[in-house]
């Protein structure tokens, strides 16, 4: 390598480092921003930041003028090795949230019926067993003879697991394949978000593939054995035709040779790509979500005592948790015309990042909004954490109830609980879509 080459690394190093240290704490660059007349643009994020509440809730309102379709534009492409192993577990398939209009209505459909009111409450008993098996894991390989005293990696052991599991099951995955299809989700991000060598990429792109391939067993089967799950519904409203006897042939993003035939690489690949992206919004959201609610509830000794002695407060501790650190700190959105935003006048295509995290920090709409208190007021616990408007998540009552459910589990059997002294401090994902402890080691 010569010295140019060598300048070059050096400084694409220096400049990961520094998006780095602002994605593991974006939360001074939005006290500027919010402080600064009209939007402020970010050279190591390439977007106009939307960080006031007024403004993020605006643009939230307008999809025609801000498009979601650069929602997820991920900064890495994959090396031409990494792609091969990807092959069609890689593509250029819309997903729900980089979707617009019908074609958002379309796809968002499905799975607003799979997490309605009735199949969530359906799935709390699942979840709660699912969620005492695992307390009762971790504090089993903790060495601790009863939950008296004991210690725990809360991420791996706990919040990294039971979105997983809880979604699966709205999958329909059987239980021994939520493991590689989660390590693929996560490999996902790792491959499109994050700085890794040709050799990482193509071992990363190994595992996406093995995800692509279990998937793609479950879709074909499906097709063949509908049952009551989402995915049986996505392959009935993905692929139009289907069970309509239309004859002969491939129409349309119909089913080849009728509803009797198999699925084309590309009518399964759809269905994959959508799965996928459910799979990773429905988990790894709501695990950073746990991670972060019990770091700042353990940093705030006396508000855990009061949740414990009070459990009725639960739903207040959650939406406050919510509010004060989300895990969905920003998405991208794309101008579709020229749009006049805060002041700030853009053109057509300009790229900006809807700031949710900063929302929650607005002092305009919040009172001391720097404070994690879950004594705040109902009205001051409004935010905008899972969204607003036509793009809302879908899964917040989901979430919501796994977030309720660890709470009154860990108060009731770990009123003790607290960080482990001796593994501090606790470190930041440099991600702002899905920011969480990398680990939280606790004691009890």
């Amino acid at each position: 390598m010569d010295s140019q080459q060598q300048g070059q690394q050096n400084q694409s190093a220096y400049q990961q480092d520094q998006l780095d240290a602002l994605c593991r704490d974006p939360y001074p660059l939005y006290t500027r921003a919010r402080a600064t007349d009209g939007l402020t643009y970010v050279p190591e994020l390439c977007a106009w930041l939307v960080a006031r509440d007024a403004d993020v809730r605006e643009v939230l309102r307008r999809p025609e003028d801000f498009s979601s379709a650069n929602a997820l534009s991920p900064p890495i492409l994959p090396a031409p090795a990494a792609l091969a192993e990807l092959g069609p577990a890689f593509g250029g398939q819309r997903f729900v949230v980089s979707a617009d209009g019908a074609e958002h209505e379309r796809l968002r459909a499905p799975l607003t019926r799979a997490l309605s009111a009735t199949r969530v409450a359906a799935l709390v008993p699942y979840a709660a067993e699912r969620a005492n098996a695992l307390i009762d894991d971790f504090v089993s390989e903790s060495g601790a003879e009863s939950e008296s005293a004991g210690r725990a990696e809360l991420m791996a052991a706990y919040a990294m697991r039971l979105p997983g599991e809880v979604i699966g099951r709205v999958v329909g995955l059987d239980p021994v394949d939520v493991e590689p299809v989660l390590q693929g989700g996560h490999r996902v991000v790792e491959l499109l978000f994050r700085p890794l060598s040709e050799a990482e990429q193509v071992a990363a792109a190994k595992d996406v593939a093995a995800m692509h391939a279990v998937l793609d067993t479950y879709v074909r089967a499906r097709h063949a054995e509908p049952r009551d799950d989402l995915c049986s519904v996505l392959v009935a409203d993905m692929l139009p035709g289907e069970g309509e006897g239309e004859g002969e042939g491939e129409g349309e993003g119909g089913i080849e040779g009728g509803s009797g035939g198999e699925l084309t690489v590309s009518q399964s690949g759809d269905v994959v790509a959508h799965l996928q992206n459910f799979l990773l919004a429905g988990h790894l959201t709501t695990t950073a979500l746990i991670g972060t609610m019990l770091l700042h509830l353990l940093r705030h000794p006396a508000q855990w005592e009061l949740l414990c002695a009070e459990p009725e407060r639960i739903p207040a501790a959650v939406e406050e948790a919510a509010r004060y650190d989300t895990a969905l700190q920003a998405f991208h959105r794309v101008t579709t015309r020229p749009v006049t935003l805060a002041g700030s006048e853009l053109p057509a295509g300009a790229d900006v990042l809807v700031a949710f995290g900063a929302a929650g920090r607005d002092g305009a709409r919040h009172e001391r909004p720097d404070a994690f208190d879950i004594e705040r007021p109902p009205e001051g616990r409004r935010h905008l954490a899972f969204g607003l408007g036509v793009h809302g998540c879908v899964g917040a009552r989901l979430a919501r109830e796994q977030l309720r459910l660890t709470l009154e589990l860990f108060t009731r059997r770990f009123p003790g609980l607290r960080l482990d002294e001796e593994r501090l401090p606790v470190t930041m994902r440099p991600s702002l879509i899905h920011r969480s402890p990398e680990a939280l080691h606790v004691r009890w």
